[in-house]
């Protein structure tokens, strides 16, 4: 499998960085790690456990380190510094690099970059950003859709029914994020993004129809780049040998890259209003987040019922 990068352009487009080295060209260089590093140590001329593979940030306080060292001094650790083949430097705070970093940076193709940002905002955000994108992926037969803050993926086999559902979703209120193909990536050990690959973004095939466009049909709140999948329905069609879970006492889960989620089998009949079903799972599972179990509930005044009956017969 591939080492997962994202370009450099990219970044620093994503970031709004400037680029004070234009004449070096930045398009085929890439960046493999969320992880960055600013080299404070490096600067003092201490390379070793140097992780040079990971953008470099040089901040306020790095800058005035620099600043308060000779030309002499400084030289011979910006270059060795330069020379371990660095993604990139990035100086926040509204600092700049001086002309000597300039100068090497172009003899050692190492782009440099400056933002306004102040370093721990900047930090925060471009880890944030590259985690997503550094993610492991996979990519998924299914739809996945923003119903009252909740990203449900409805999978099943194909012709069930899934863009049928969506689109009714939509028209009541609800948003699209993907449909058909479903690129899925693990951000955290609790958290799974769902997106929609850049071609079929926003559309919809509907058999016997074709392909729609959700986002001109029916305008730029009817859908969503990205969500986090919280909820997996599973539709299938009915089965009268099949036990299905009437009462939804014990969770079953279904996993995406080692996460696990909570996924509920439909069965599918004619006349059932998958829409609203959906809906109300989705407001169930939120509940239950919030710490209510109208299952648990029920089960509670049942037993509750129980004893009460049994200490009346005893007493009789």
């Amino acid at each position: 499998m591939p080492t997962a990068s994202v370009p450099l352009k990219k970044i620093a487009e994503k970031m709004k960085l400037t680029n004070m080295t234009p004449g070096i060209d930045i398009s085929g260089k890439r960046v493999v790690t969320s992880e960055i590093n600013r080299p404070a140590l490096q600067l003092t001329g201490y390379f070793d456990h140097f992780y040079s593979e990971r953008v470099q940030i040089i901040g306020y306080v790095e800058y005035t380190y620099l600043e308060s060292r000779s030309r002499e001094e400084k030289r011979p650790v910006y270059e060795k510094f330069l020379s371990y083949n660095v993604p990139c430097i990035i100086y926040t705070t509204m600092t700049e690099p001086d002309e000597d970093m300039l100068q090497l940076a172009k003899q050692y193709n190492v782009p440099l970059f400056i933002t306004k940002q102040t370093t721990s905002d900047f930090m925060a955000e471009i880890i944030r950003w590259l985690n997503v994108e550094l993610a492991p992926c996979i990519s998924i037969h299914g739809v996945l859709v923003d119903v009252y803050g909740e990203g449900i993926l409805i999978m099943g086999e194909s012709g069930i029914g899934k863009s049928e559902a969506a689109l009714e979703l939509i028209k009541r209120g609800h948003r699209l994020v993907t449909d058909d193909v479903v690129e899925i990536r693990k951000v955290s050990d609790v958290t799974l993004i769902g997106s929609s690959p850049d071609i079929t973004r926003h559309f919809i095939e509907l058999r016997g129809i074709g392909i729609i466009d959700v986002k001109t049909l029916f305008g730029v709140e009817s859908v969503e780049n990205t969500h986090s999948i919280d909820l997996v329905i599973k539709l299938e069609e009915w089965s009268r040998d099949k036990e299905y879970d009437r009462l939804g006492l014990e969770e079953e889960y279904t996993e995406f890259l080692g996460n696990k989620v909570v996924c509920h089998s439909l069965p599918i009949r004619p006349g059932r209003n998958l829409a609203v079903i959906v809906e109300a799972a989705a407001v169930n599972h939120r509940q239950k987040k919030m710490g209510y179990n109208a299952a648990q509930e029920l089960y509670n005044r049942v037993q509750n019922s129980l004893m009460k009956n049994s200490q009346k017969k005893e007493k009789e």
